[in-house]
């Protein structure tokens, strides 16, 4: 692996070397689709390759959270990849290629940043956003109806959340102040509350950790499992809204709670076997016990 430059940040790598081995790059994937090539790669179309995209997307931000700068590398290659092999289908079929795909990004980054390559001057991120925006309108993109139109059909919801709210805030429609979300946040928790128990919500057990499991059964009742899907959404929505007031991401702050249980949840596992006990056996109160040693032994880690 090339070692880290020494010069300062902002500056591109060396002209030559991107040349010669985006070339070779280029031509590798080019033989890869061509008659002697590979038949797997032959058969891709830009529709049969969005999954991969987005699998490599997400494995890329796992390389990220590890701060494994070889693993961000590979899996960022990865990511270009997709790029690479997407433009080699369209110029195979004759549709587009990557130098169009580099010339355009090229071109669009320059023209909406007037501030960097034009006389337009900013004071901050924000007004950088809001100069973005009124270009992007002037490129003469298809028309849009809402002011909430223009996301991705396929962006995960809580994502989604976020952007819809954030789109609805630059026009006024936001909570004055960000405090007050958690009264909505309360509010909306006690809606889901009232869905999900048929009698006082006050009658609910008291949860502990040595507590008798229960059988979790569906609501039977359709109209009410409706009403209580459309509450525990509202409650995400309102949690998607804190974090956008608090420049948090809820996506990624969800992403590092799921590594973070599997984590420990392997560690239960390494612990109990480590004494001897299977986890098919073990009780939650020995469950719990390894989840808190692990917990805690993150904590130190943390502090050392």
């Amino acid at each position: 692996m090339t070692s880290p430059s020494n010069q300062s940040m902002g500056h591109p790598p060396d002209q030559s070397e991107v040349q010669q081995e985006f070339w070779r790059l280029c031509e590798v994937i080019a033989h890869l689709r061509s008659p002697e090539g590979c038949p797997w790669d032959r058969q891709q179309t830009l529709e049969t390759i969005k999954p991969f995209t987005l699998e490599e997307t997400y494995e890329l931000l796992e390389a990220i959270d590890s701060g494994d700068d070889a693993a961000i590398v590979e899996e960022l290659g990865d990511v270009l990849l997709q790029v690479v092999l997407d433009a080699q289908i369209g110029a195979d079929e004759a549709r587009f290629n990557i130098v169009d795909v580099v010339r355009v990004l090229r071109e669009k980054m320059v023209r909406r940043h007037p501030h960097v390559f034009g006389e337009e001057s900013v004071d901050n991120a924000d007004q950088v956003k809001q100069t973005w925006d009124k270009i992007k309108q002037a490129e003469g993109k298809p028309k849009r109806e809402s002011k909430l139109d223009g996301l991705p059909q396929d962006l995960p919801a809580l994502a989604a959340a976020a952007r819809l709210q954030d789109k609805a805030a630059r026009v006024g429609y936001d909570f004055p102040h960000r405090d007050m979300l958690f009264s909505k946040l309360q509010e909306e928790l006690d809606e889901l509350r009232d869905e999900l128990y048929e009698a006082d919500p006050s009658d609910a057990m008291e949860i502990t950790i040595d507590a008798e499991h229960t059988l979790d059964v569906p609501i039977e009742d359709e109209a009410r499992r409706q009403r209580a899907e459309e509450e525990l959404g509202d409650v995400l929505f309102v949690l998607a809204n804190i974090a956008r007031r608090w420049k948090l991401n809820p996506e990624e702050a969800l992403r590092k709670t799921n590594a973070k249980f599997k984590r420990r949840f392997r560690a239960i596992e390494t612990g109990l076997a480590r004494n001897g006990m299977s986890i098919d056996k073990a009780t939650l109160v020995e469950m719990e016990a390894q989840y808190q040693a692990e917990k805690q032994r993150e904590k130190q880690e943390k502090e050392a």
